[in-house]
Order: structure tokens, then C-alpha cells, then sequence
């Protein structure tokens, strides 16, 4: 393998890439536009003018920041390849750590050092979503106190968990010979299974509040869903409100956790919002998911590009040419896993691009069985008039690009989602 080779490789998937991406984002963008003046006649008698107005602006304010994100992204990544910035910052990293951690400590502080640079570059547009777009149109809820506090919270829970999960990955790399990616694959993996169990009840607590769903203010829906869910044959830990509208007006139910720690957990903004009826369709649909073991089946896939990631990174890593064709010089007084690992995880998304269409397609697939699903235990009308209310809410817009929906929608769209549950009427 010749860097030369690499080098053009990545250069010409990064330009295909950014070339997709921009091109679909503006058909979007126009195809928005063009049919904002009127609602779809399948949607006529139910939405109004206005909501899918509204729609269609907060769908074009997003997708014109996203042109600006693609291409900011596009010349980060440049810089921090091509351009020589890991290489700069491996530089100095190197020289000021390796004589005072070692050669362990070192890996790390490279990797906390790109991850927090990373991060500071990416603030203002992280700002500009929060405090710009979705205050211009009605969803952010956010204070920046809050604001402040989740950030706080988030980097000490991330350093407190990442750092030694990254510890322990790279002093693998060193000392578990040829097969290391097995082992890192092993400790990844428990990690993930691990995290089912702590996230509800230990890590999502410290960022919002999880009040038990009562007898005395939700009584009619708790007997409700607590008959779905025997019906289903699904267990759960507990039912659980959260007091989402602190942070953002759009509204969600989901499942978390892993074996005896599965939470129910419903937004207090979709309790505020839809009937009894609708919550336990829309809690169908999630039991859909349960019931099709798409959960499962999607940490499986999950795992398994992991595994073959890292059987690749085991063979990359000792190519010098992998370093040289993306603009890093191999380090010659200490090891390099933590390089490969930085460089396999700047360049792999550019590659894992063109699979976006099929993985998109399987997550569509899956959420029409979902609906099938809970249109045998619900009703399948008392679902589409959550989804109506959803779509109005949430601004989807009704008239998205159907090419832009092939390749980046993980949820069908509402005119074929709403179509195929008439069909179950």
C-alpha cells in the first residue's frame, strides 16, 4: 500500500462525500420551497396552512445550516488530515507528555487533547442550533444556565467514563500481541451491555428529572399502557415521565435499558399533547420495535462493524503508509495506536458514507413493522392522529425530497408512513 495511493483514496472519497451530501441538502432545500404554499391534498382537511408553513421554514432554516456544517465539517477534517493538524498537535502532545506519563499516558492525552479541540471548534455551532434556530422557532427551552450545566456535567461523566475505557483500549493495542482487537472488541462490547443498565438509572438522572407516571394524575393511561404492555408480553422496571419541556418543546416516548432495568419513559411535553389513546399507540409502535427485536438486531450490526473495524485497524496500524497518505508522520520514540485509532476514526465516516442509503432503508423498514405492529394492538387511527399532531409539533415538514429521504431518513416519510396505516385501518 502506497500513501500516495491512500492519499487520493481519501481525498476522492471525501470529495465524493461533501459533493452528495451539499447536492441532496439543496434539492431539499428547494424541493421545501417549492411546495411551500400550499398543503399537500392528502393533508388539506387536517394540518393548516400555517403549521405547514412553519414547517417547511424551520425544515429549510435547518437544512441551510447543515450546507454550512457539511462544508465547515469537510475543511476540518482537511485540516486535521491532509493538512497536517494531528500531525502538528501529535507533535506537541508528544513532546510534553511522553517524558512525563510514559508512553500510555501519552495515547491518552492525544486523544483527549483532539476530542477537547474538537469540541471547542464545534461550540459555536452548537450555540448558534441551540440559541438561534430552535428559539426562532419556538423549540428551545433551554436557559444558559442550563445550558452551562449540562455541558459541565457532560465532559466530567465523559472524562470520568471515557478516559479509562480509552486507557484500557490502547494499553490492549500494546500488550495483547497480534489478536488485540478481539480483546478491545470484548471490552467494547461488555461497555455497551454495561451502559444499558447504568444509563437509566445512574447517568440519564443526572440530567433530567424521572417522576413515576401516577395513579392519581395519569390513572387512565397508566391502566392502559400497563394492559398494552401485559398484552405485548413486555416487563419493565417502571413508567416514568420526564420533564423534557425544560429543555426543548419537541415531544418523544422511548424504552431504555436491558433486562431488568427497561424504563418506560414518556416526554411530559407528549403527556401534555396527545389523548390516552394516542400515547398507548404510540406506545404500541415502540412495543414494536421490542416485539421485531430491532433493537437487538441493530446492536448486533452495530458490534459487528466494530469488530471488523478494529480487525482493520489491527492491519492499518502497522502500515506506515496509512500515516503518511493521511498526513501524519509515524511516531519513531513511541507507539502509534493512538494515531491509527484517531485517523481510522476521522477518515472511517468519510468511506462509511456510501453505505447511508441501505442502513436508512433498514431503519424505515423497521419502523412500518413497528406501525404494523401497533395497529393489532392499538388503533391504527388513534395512531395516525398522534402522528399528526407529532408532525405539527415536531415542524417535520410534509414534503420532504424523495431522493433526500432515500439517503438520510431513518423514519419513513408522513405521506407513506400515514398511507401504509390506512392500509391496516
Amino acid at each position: 500500500m502506497h500513501s500516495l495511493a491512500v492519499t487520493f483514496a481519501f481525498a476522492a472519497a471525501l470529495v465524493a462525500m461533501l459533493g452528495t451530501r451539499l447536492w441532496l441538502i439543496s434539492r431539499q432545500i428547494r424541493h421545501v420551497a417549492q411546495h411551500r404554499s400550499s398543503v399537500p391534498a392528502a393533508f388539506a382537511d387536517v394540518v393548516s396552512l400555517e403549521a405547514h408553513q412553519k414547517a417547511a421554514d424551520y425544515t429549510i432554516a435547518r437544512q441551510r445550516f447543515e450546507l454550512l456544517t457539511t462544508a465547515w465539517g469537510g475543511a476540518m477534517l482537511l485540516g486535521w488530515t491532509l493538512l497536517g493538524g494531528l500531525d502538528a498537535v501529535n507533535g506537541v502532545v508528544l513532546d510534553w507528555t511522553l517524558p512525563r506519563w510514559g508512553a500510555l499516558g501519552y495515547q491518552v492525552a492525544l486523544l483527549v487533547a483532539v476530542s477537547a479541540i474538537g469540541s471547542v471548534i464545534d461550540l459555536p455551532f452548537d450555540l448558534w442550533r441551540t440559541f438561534r434556530i430552535e428559539q426562532q422557532f419556538g423549540f428551545n427551552r433551554m436557559t444558559w444556565g442550563l445550558w452551562l450545566k449540562d455541558a459541565l456535567v457532560g465532559t466530567v461523566m465523559g472524562a470520568a467514563i471515557g478516559i479509562p475505557l480509552m486507557a484500557l483500549v490502547l494499553w490492549l493495542m500494546s500488550a495483547a500481541g497480534a489478536l488485540w482487537w478481539l480483546w478491545a472488541f470484548a471490552v467494547l462490547a461488555g461497555f455497551t451491555l454495561l451502559m444499558q443498565v447504568l444509563y437509566p438509572t445512574v447517568i440519564a438522572p443526572l440530567f433530567n428529572k424521572f417522576q413515576p407516571l401516577d395513579d392519581e394524575t395519569h390513572g387512565p393511561l397508566k391502566g392502559r399502557v400497563q394492559a398494552l404492555m401485559q398484552r405485548c408480553g413486555f416487563q419493565a422496571q417502571g413508567l416514568y415521565v420526564m420533564d423534557g419541556s425544560k429543555r426543548s418543546a419537541h415531544a418523544n416516548a422511548y424504552f431504555t435499558g436491558f433486562g431488568a432495568s427497561k424504563r418506560v419513559v414518556f416526554f411530559d411535553t407528549l403527556l401534555s399533547r396527545l389523548s390516552a389513546e394516542e400515547i398507548e399507540a404510540v406506545l404500541a409502535h415502540e412495543l414494536g420495535h421490542f416485539h421485531h427485536r430491532h433493537v437487538p438486531k441493530r446492536l448486533v450490526t452495530v458490534m459487528g462493524v466494530w469488530l471488523a473495524s478494529l480487525a482493520l485497524l489491527g492491519w492499518l496500524m502497522n502500515q506506515p503508509s496509512f500515516y503518511t497518505g493521511l498526513g501524519v508522520q509515524p511516531n519513531m520514540v513511541a507507539p502509534n495506536h493512538g494515531l491509527a485509532l484517531l485517523l481510522l476514526t476521522l477518515a472511517g465516516p468519510v468511506f462509511g458514507f456510501f453505505i447511508t442509503p441501505i442502513t436508512a432503508a433498514v431503519s424505515r423498514r423497521h419502523e412500518f413493522e413497528a406501525d404494523a405492529y401497533a395497529s393489532q394492538q392499538a388503533r391504527a387511527a388513534d395512531l395516525k392522529s398522534a402522528l399528526l399532531k407529532l408532525f405539527e409539533d415536531n415542524a417535520t415538514t410534509l414534503t420532504p425530497d424523495p431522493l433526500y429521504v432515500r439517503f438520510h431518513y431513518s423514519h419513513p416519510p408522513a405521506s407513506e408512513r400515514l398511507a401504509a396505516l390506512h392500509a391496516h385501518s
